[in-house]
């Protein structure tokens, strides 16, 4: 199938604010539909610095998470597989070590030599490939994201997901006003509109695939990575305790931790200036 590519303009209030911090117009982002590995695989993209910023959003969000992000600072947005309009096929590695894997494909695929990494939630996953590929990763900011570190427990809804039958069960009932509750009110339209079976399916094996033990070994060598690292963390998330987030500053080689006041677990939303402050860090002179 040959490469579909859309061009939006996205006119949100929050988007025109992200860009405003910054001072300039927003520019046109493009939606991409292609193939990697025989599958579809959907990403957006805006034009801006080299290297490209490489956005990974977390559950259960898909890559439109990142429009104020590509409005202001351009860079490269992926459905992670299960998620959005990428692919959703039952047979799909829904791991750490599997999302590294598809990273280092899609990069190749797309022509990411290198990159500046920005992470939200699950979007930890691009640790596990800066880890493999620490020379292709410049720069990288985590923003509140699952811990790969010691002694993280699962919050109740997790535990609930990763429970054979019980996480079905759960999927299936009243998902819906389910996720309304987890989500900040403006992020639930856009996220149900694509949370379908394949991406309920995908969260499930993502988070069975992943308990205690596998978050604290796949953080084992962040030590390792050099590229500077700033750690963001909404002081009111309801997932993931603030200990962690300097936890990790502390775990990377050269990482450094803020926390957001007034911020959850999607802490732009609640303080959009923090698009700015991201892309401040991202251009900042090593």
């Amino acid at each position: 199938m040959p490469a579909v590519h859309e061009r939006r303009r996205h006119t949100s209030g929050r988007a025109t604010t992200a860009a405003t911090v910054l001072g300039y117009g927003a520019p046109m982002i493009e939606v991409h539909h292609d193939e990697l590995d025989g599958l579809p695989v959907t990403w957006r993209s805006a034009p801006g610095d080299d290297p490209p910023v490489l956005y990974l959003h977390g559950v259960p969000d898909y890559g439109e998470l990142w429009t104020a992000f590509l409005e202001a600072a351009g860079g490269i947005a992926p459905d992670l597989p299960g998620f959005g309009a990428s692919a959703k096929r039952g047979d799909l590695d829904y791991s750490i070590d599997g999302y590294a894997s598809w990273l280092e494909r899609f990069c190749d695929h797309a022509g990411l030599d290198r990159v500046r990494l920005v992470m939200h939630d699950w979007g930890a996953v691009g640790l596990a490939f800066a880890l493999r590929n620490p020379e292709r990763v410049e720069r990288l900011v985590a923003i509140d994201v699952v811990p790969f570190l010691p002694g993280y427990r699962w919050h109740p809804v997790a535990r609930v997901w990763r429970v054979p039958l019980l996480g079905e069960a759960a999927m299936g009932v009243a998902i819906g006003p389910v996720m309304r509750r987890l989500l900040p009110p403006d992020r639930a339209p856009a996220v149900l509109e694509a949370f379908d079976p394949g991406t309920q399916r995908a969260i499930l094996r993502l988070y069975r695939a992943s308990p205690p033990d596998v978050l604290a070994r796949a953080g084992a060598r962040l030590g390792e990575l050099r590229a500077p690292a700033l750690v963001l963390h909404g002081e009111h998330d309801r997932y993931i305790p603030a200990r962690f987030a300097d936890g990790l500053a502390a775990a990377l080689g050269d990482g450094h931790a803020e926390h957001v006041a007034g911020a959850g677990h999607w802490p732009w939303l609640d303080r959009p200036e923090l698009v700015g402050r991201v892309h401040a860090f991202l251009t900042r002179a090593t």
